[in-house]
């Protein structure tokens, strides 16, 4: 059986966390263990995990929400657990603990990228796994979810990389993506597979899907310990978006993408945007469009003119629209 390591981040979430791990922990993959990195929260997250893998905290789900089947009643407690700080971690930690969840302190908000990297190179450092699932700490999951991704990931030797199906947390019967998305660089153009199209009509078969994608969504990704070793870690120079674009492609040369599509993600669209902005929505703007310039440089730098207009264009828009609603969230 392969082992695989789920890793989530969190950032002053750890309700999303606590609710995410409620569902995590009823998987019926009968080898996993679960690595959250904290970058540092500011609100005593680490502490509420803590408390919730000792029994003494529990997350509230509205007893009318239709996934609440997913994480309550609350799974047993209390989960063997264990806490390192970042040079720990990196180090691999006690190589003789078999702990069913890993706290890691990174010490800073490091991003996505780099709060998930502390998490991959505790696993490179342990060197006892196969894959690695990056899951978002506001997803809930199906009990089945890895096991269809590791199943499709033995189907096909060749990727290095596998997706789910992710839905609206809050609705659904909508996709938010399937597996990821495709990119028009001489259109500056980036669309999620399936976005918002309804489940499980959809239309689009498996094969069509994996032959289109370019990407995998960062919210749900199953990474083999062989891609991580041979393409590396997440770069983390763009902080917030665009990391698993640039991971992928580094790697397209040497690995396919895969999707899975039986396996099920549920997912608070815009949630974690606040996982690393504290200033609002116009700060992850700010991240979201000087990435897709830095993204372009690097990858389509002949299509840069209009990247660069583009992303001004949809900039300035967005706060237009910021200034005519303050409420205005990215998804």
């Amino acid at each position: 059986m392969k082992r695989v390591y789920i890793l989530i981040l969190n950032w002053n979430g750890w309700g999303d966390t606590i609710e995410c791990l409620e569902s995590v922990f009823r998987l019926d993959y009968p080898d996993f263990r679960v690595i959250v990195c904290d970058n540092a929260s500011s609100n005593g997250s680490v502490e509420k995990i803590q408390a919730w893998a000792e029994g003494r905290l529990d997350m509230y789900v509205p007893p009318t929400h239709q996934l609440r089947e997913l994480s309550f009643p609350p799974v047993s407690k209390p989960r063997v657990y264990v806490t390192y700080d970042r040079a720990e971690a990196e180090a691999g930690g006690d190589k003789s603990d078999s702990s069913d969840l890993i706290l890691i302190q990174t010490g800073a908000n490091l991003g996505f990228a780099g709060g998930n990297n502390v998490g991959l190179r505790y696993a490179l450092a342990r060197d006892d796994f196969d894959f690695v699932w990056l899951l978002n700490n506001d997803t809930v999951v199906k009990p089945d979810a890895l096991t269809w991704m590791v199943r499709r990931m033995e189907e096909r030797p060749d990727a290095g990389m596998c997706g789910s199906t992710i839905l609206l947390y809050d609705n659904p019967c909508l996709t938010w993506a399937l597996g990821g998305g495709f990119i028009q660089p001489w259109r500056a153009h980036f669309e999620g597979l399936g976005d918002r199209k309804p489940y499980p009509d959809h239309g689009i078969s498996t094969a069509y899907i994996e032959s289109k994608l370019d990407y995998l969504a960062g919210a749900s990704m199953l990474v083999s310990a062989n891609f991580i070793k041979d393409v590396g870690l997440m770069c983390e120079e763009y902080f917030l978006y665009f990391e698993e674009l640039d991971w992928a492609l580094r790697g397209k040369e040497r690995f396919a993408l895969a999707f899975a599509d039986n396996s099920i993600v549920y997912h608070k669209v815009g949630a974690s945007t606040a996982l690393f902005d504290s200033n609002g929505s116009s700060t992850a703007a700010s991240y979201l469009f000087k990435n897709y310039i830095r993204f372009t440089i690097k990858f389509f730098p002949a299509t840069l003119p209009i990247m660069v207009v583009k992303a001004l264009f949809k900039y300035c828009e967005h706060l237009y629209k910021k200034w005519r609603d303050p409420e205005t969230k990215l998804s």
